[in-house]
């Protein structure tokens, strides 16, 4: 919990509203310790959380403490300490935190702390393993495909035995149904008298 002064400066408290506000449109928060990290690297990682509907920011963390304590996100005040970036996420936060170890490979100044993702609080290992999982679209292509496999190969049987019936008409696949039977009965042998 945040020690907070009974009584704020307006620009202080006019801060914490702001972070509060922008912490409030995000469902999932990832925190990473940017130290080492030059202009460059972090215009293209935001530029790269941008493309999966995400953000980067860098509140005082005195402030972001507060502000997460008024909306009421525990457990996340232990990542709040040192240089610490707040990727604020609104879907599919394991395509964020993707984006986040994929750049950690290349700029190894950056380092996830951990998450706070569907109301839980994960630890670095924890937002590593979910960074690995497939997106909620992947997700839903797969199985829609899965779905759709058996469907379409249903259809396409269907059309072929139309497209047959089409070719050979109805009456030459009926009487060749009917007669099937009728050849595989063997035909009764005379019986001998003794």
């Amino acid at each position: 919990m945040a020690v907070r002064a009974k009584k704020l400066q307006p620009a202080k408290q006019a801060a914490i509203d702001e972070a509060k506000k922008i912490i409030g449109e995000y469902e999932d928060y990832i925190f990473v310790d940017y130290r080492g990290l030059t202009v460059e690297q972090i215009t293209a990682l935001r530029g790269k959380l941008r493309e999966k509907n995400a953000s980067l920011k860098v509140f005082k963390n005195t402030f972001a403490k507060i502000a997460f304590d008024e909306l009421k996100t525990e457990g996340v005040a232990d990542y709040l300490s040192g240089p610490t970036a707040i990727a604020l996420v609104k879907e599919d936060a394991n395509e964020s935190a993707k984006v986040l170890f994929d750049f950690a490979k290349d700029a190894p100044a950056l380092i996830v702390k951990g998450a706070y993702v569907e109301k839980e609080v994960l630890d670095q290992a924890k937002i590593e393993a979910l960074s690995k999982l497939p997106g909620k679209k992947q997700l839903i292509a797969m199985l829609m495909s899965a779905i759709n496999g058996p469907a379409r190969q249903l259809a396409a049987t269907l059309q072929a035995y139309v497209e047959k019936l089409e070719k050979e008409g109805p009456a030459a696949s009926a009487p060749a149904a009917e007669a099937a039977p009728a050849a595989t009965e063997a035909p009764a042998a005379p019986a001998t008298e003794a």
